[in-house]
């Protein structure tokens, strides 16, 4: 089983806390996309024969494609590789681009999952964010969408930010909930170098994000997703029963990746590699059938961090018993780092497996790496 992860590098314009590789330029998007259908066929071998389980769209605008784009793009996986019948197939949209003509193309594609970026449904926040679409885009989207026949539907929500009061968050979630989606992905705002929002605060034309805000706001979203019936299955995921993303489930559970397209990553167990971010670069060397990609050979200490850091963030938590099998008696060491965590209360040991508790989800990344090796 593995998946495969396709960016698609294009957006209309330039989200002001965006860190992600994009172009706001559409003029060479034909040229990209040849050179993506080039590179699947060069990647071929790359997951050595396993099903192909999930396909995500990401980016970028993947919702930028057209149905027949798509369709291409699908129908050349699919050629190469052995795509299971009840795959997976998600496609990051923004609401804007939602309209009913796009949504009847995307009828026409094996495309059976969106993920939706609405990140608020108030315009002054959208505004902040330049956002392209707005509040009403946002709702609109989702009821089309599953107008047409779309209902395995994830939204984005974005939490810890200025202009979002309690209020303002309690309404958003309330939103969803209305909408009847089945999952929800929610990040608190993130304040990454060279992008317009770490400009404009180090200007002091905006204030800094709030750290207390941010968990205050993620314990009302814990809490308001537990009352509606939906499972927390991983620190910023959300899904009614049954509903987790396979794909992105996947990742936290270590099943091979290959990713396509300028500044798509790749995992097989062994190695990882992430292309170029660079779109002349990346279709210059696909062109010359080159591989633009840096390769990095997981060592033990490696596979380690990573089992570490991707377990404790699920509801499936980290397995002592897993974590041997990497390197004999790793449970050892790590245990004796936990106890610290354990007295916090920030981590619970049930049998051979170690979760976060609650509490501890606000200190996740802390924790990880207070316990690698």
């Amino acid at each position: 089983m593995a998946g495969i992860y396709l960016h698609i590098p294009f957006c209309k314009q330039a989200c002001h806390y965006c860190d992600f590789h994009f172009s706001t330029s559409l003029t060479y998007k034909d040229d990209l996309i040849k050179s993506i259908l080039k590179e699947i066929e060069l990647q071929k071998a790359f997951l050595d024969g396993e099903n192909i389980e999930t396909i995500y769209f990401g980016g970028g605008t993947p919702s930028l494609l057209s149905g027949e784009e798509v369709n291409l793009i699908i129908d050349t996986i699919s050629g190469l590789h052995s795509v299971a019948s009840d795959a997976e197939i998600t496609l990051e949209a923004n609401p804007d681009d939602l309209d009913r003509k796009k949504l009847q193309e995307l009828r026409q594609t094996p495309v059976n999952r969106f993920s939706i970026g609405i990140q608020s449904f108030f315009d002054d926040d959208l505004a902040w964010m330049n956002r392209v679409h707005r509040a009403a885009e946002a709702e609109e989207s989702v009821k089309r969408a599953q107008d047409a026949g779309f209902e395995n539907i994830s939204v984005d929500l974005i939490y810890g930010f200025p202009l979002l009061t309690d209020a303002k968050w309690k309404f958003n979630m309330d939103k969803v909930f209305e909408l009847q989606v089945p999952h929800v992905s929610s990040y608190s705002m993130t304040v990454e170098p060279r992008t317009a929002l770490a400009s404009l605060i180090k200007k002091k034309k905006q204030s800094p994000m709030n750290d207390e805000q941010s968990a205050e706001q993620f314990m009302q979203l814990m809490d308001a997703m537990r009352l509606h019936g939906f499972e927390h299955y991983e620190i910023s995921n959300f899904c009614l029963p049954g509903h987790y993303s396979r794909h992105n489930t996947s990742y936290w559970k270590g099943v091979k990746y290959l990713g396509i397209g300028p500044s798509a990553h790749s995992y097989n167990g062994e190695t990882r590699r992430w292309n170029v971010a660079n779109n002349a670069k990346y279709m210059q060397e696909i062109d010359k059938n080159i591989i633009p990609a840096e390769v990095e050979v997981l060592t033990e200490a490696n596979r380690l961090n990573e089992y570490i850091m991707t377990s404790l963030r699920t509801q499936w938590g980290l397995d002592l018993d897993k974590l041997n099998l990497i390197a004999a008696n790793a449970s050892e060491q790590l245990l004796k780092e936990a106890v610290e965590f354990l007295e916090k209360e920030w981590i619970t040991q049930q049998a051979q497996t170690i979760y976060l508790s609650q509490k501890g989800k606000l200190y996740a990344d802390h924790i990880a790496s207070g316990l690698f090796f």
